[in-house]
């Protein structure tokens, strides 16, 4: 039997609707004059809190909540479980490429080499050093190295032991917090940022294993919170300095971005359903799309449309920016996400007991 948990699908709503929300207004700041709302505009998305990342973080701890307990009680539990990874992501991700490269193509007659198009299409891009296609991409690596940790932990029988989670977070952020401040190399900083997201993914997990089944208590969620903090903390002021230089990834915003994705998701898991929000959890359902097609409707509405000058306008073109996302994407999950998801489970082999309880979620980056 198959259960959404709608808490859930609001988590990862409000997620992707950060991260568009930052992507909006960047482009307001960026490309138009915003007078004397200048700085007010990079208060809240560049100094105080990084909208953008706090969305994708909250998305890492979604899928630590989700995908380390959708291994199926198949008869091949690893092979199932890499074909389902496959058809919710890839289908929809081609789709992304081709939409952007279209618009590319007819907007700026903008070509890629055709090595860097062939590697970003098996979206393992970044581990073998070839830029992405577009930047928002860099988080479906972190999803990759998730589940293949996952898989990893599965199959050698740790997945499920209730102190796995808990000493890779601890782990990761005593080294993260001891080796930036023994060194300032800009390449160690971004190795110790892939650990921080992975941890939040790894946290996400202990949160579960604290509201369902009862593995874990709220000390342990607690204790390995206040570690994955300071790891945070630390990290973000090594990684991206702690001088404002008007850009939006200071050390400030982006520290508060994970440490408010954390505290967001533990209420938001700590009440459960009581949480969910209808409206918002249709927009997590089809989050993965809004992720993925959302950059490219914002460029075609700024090309097209423009941007109005003063508050009702970027006002207008943030709303139209939403609407024809939401839309767009629900389209894509209509008729990409969706049947290639249903088509995936006729691939997988037949379950070991006849009736399972299993969340029927899919992570995003996000990344989904």
């Amino acid at each position: 039997m198959h259960k959404r948990l709608a808490f859930i699908d609001t988590l990862r709503g409000i997620a992707v609707l950060s991260v568009l929300f930052q992507h909006a207004l960047e482009v307001i700041v960026q490309n138009h004059p915003t007078g004397v709302y200048y700085w007010a505009f990079h208060d809240a998305i560049g100094y105080y809190i990084n909208f953008g990342r706090f969305g994708v973080v909250l998305f890492f701890f979604v899928s630590g909540f989700v995908i380390p307990f959708s291994f199926p009680d198949s008869a091949t539990p690893v092979r199932d479980f890499a074909i389902s990874r496959f058809f919710r992501l890839y289908p929809a991700y081609w789709t992304s490429i081709v939409i952007g490269l279209v618009t590319m193509q007819v907007l700026e007659s903008k070509a890629f080499p055709l090595s860097q198009l062939l590697a970003n299409v098996t979206m393992l891009q970044t581990f073998v050093n070839v830029p992405n296609l577009w930047i928002f991409y860099w988080t479906l690596a972190i999803e990759l190295l998730f589940y293949v940790g996952c898989t990893i932990l599965f199959a050698m029988g740790l997945l499920n032991n209730r102190f796995t989670a808990p000493a890779i977070v601890v782990t990761a952020a005593v080294i993260g917090i001891i080796v930036p401040l023994l060194t300032e190399s800009r390449a160690v900083s971004s190795v110790l940022e892939v650990g921080l997201n992975l941890s939040a993914m790894f946290l996400g997990k202990i949160v579960r294993d604290a509201v369902i089944g009862g593995k874990l208590r709220w000390g342990h969620v607690a204790a390995c919170t206040a570690a994955y903090t300071v790891f945070a903390i630390t990290l973000s002021d090594r990684r991206f300095g702690g001088v404002y230089q008007e850009n939006f990834f200071y050390s400030y915003s982006i520290g508060s971005a994970y440490v408010c994705a954390a505290l967001v998701f533990i209420a938001s898991a700590a009440f459960g359903e009581r949480m969910a929000w209808r409206p918002i959890a249709f927009v997590g359902v089809i989050s993965y799309s809004v992720y993925l097609m959302s950059p490219f409707v914002i460029v075609w509405i700024h090309r097209g449309l423009g941007v109005g000058e003063g508050p009702l306008g970027w006002s207008l073109f943030v709303a139209m920016v939403l609407a024809l996302s939401l839309l767009v994407s629900w389209v894509t999950y209509a008729f990409v996400e969706k049947p290639c998801i249903a088509l995936g489970h006729r691939f997988r082999s037949e379950r070991r007991r006849a009736v399972v309880l299993e969340p029927a979620l899919s992570s995003q980056g996000a990344a989904e």
